[in-house]
């Protein structure tokens, strides 16, 4: 099994996901911290991020030590981390506010 570090970016203690540095499949088991087992329930391609705990709906997603954004839907550990169930707390670009 590969530990974390050789699939993943993780900055900060606080982080409660992680950053692929390769495409990771569904069904791998990544060794965490302390030896704790990560399931990678979905493919994860490069530089998507990924649950390292269970998030609520509302709870805070934190990376690199910075919250980022919130869950707008339960995630489990190993699940992909994107727009899908993640409610971005920085401008995302693609929405133009139109005024007359």
């Amino acid at each position: 099994m590969p530990l974390l570090q050789e699939k993943a970016i993780v900055l900060d203690p606080k982080d409660n996901v992680a950053t692929a540095k390769v495409e990771i499949k569904a069904g791998v088991v990544i060794i965490g911290d302390g030896g704790r087992e990560i399931k990678i329930l979905e493919d994860i391609p490069f530089a998507h991020k990924f649950a390292l705990e269970d998030i609520s709906p509302g709870e805070p997603i934190i990376k690199y030590g910075q919250m980022i954004g919130r869950a707008i839907q339960d995630i489990k550990v190993g699940e992909l981390i994107h727009i899908h169930n993640l409610e971005s707390l920085r401008g995302r670009g693609d929405k133009k506010i139109i005024t007359s």
